[in-house]
């Protein structure tokens, strides 16, 4: 397996290659196996309940779960979008933009492997959420 140093060192000819690919999917892998595992502790840390009779230790027990089913939402669909990822690894459709079809580039995938679209288009879409809203 690839380190990041070595697929950063690769000639742009190199883009989305065996190994880049094997590198992401691995990377996407990972990252998946750790989502399903923190949806597990989170079911089982609230099947766990305490029965605390001080309103205000109950209250914050309360907001705990709340936070932490929070986090889950964001994670749930950070999941969805590793699977997206790794389907388009699967259809030799991984690193390329969305909109252009550009290479999104292997620094952008490597800070964030579920990017879908390139620096450039990224940046414009959130300029025209800003502007005019979602």
């Amino acid at each position: 397996m690839l380190t990041e140093e070595q697929i950063r060192a690769m000639s742009d000819d190199d883009y989305m290659n065996e190994a880049q690919l094997a590198f992401f999917k691995n990377r996407l892998q990972m990252l998946e196996k750790e989502l399903l595992r923190n949806a597990d502790e989170t079911t089982e840390h609230l099947r766990e309940t305490v029965l605390v009779p001080d309103p205000a230790d109950r209250a914050t027990i309360e907001e705990e779960h709340a936070l932490e089913l929070r986090t889950r939402d964001r994670e749930r669909k950070l999941l969805k979008k590793v699977q997206q990822s790794l389907a388009a690894i699967e259809a030799n459709d991984y690193g390329y933009c969305e909109e252009t079809g550009e290479p999104i580039g292997i620094p952008r995938l490597i800070a964030r492997p579920t990017a879908t679209l390139s620096l450039e288009a990224q940046q414009r879409r959130e300029l025209k959420q800003k502007l005019y809203g979602d």
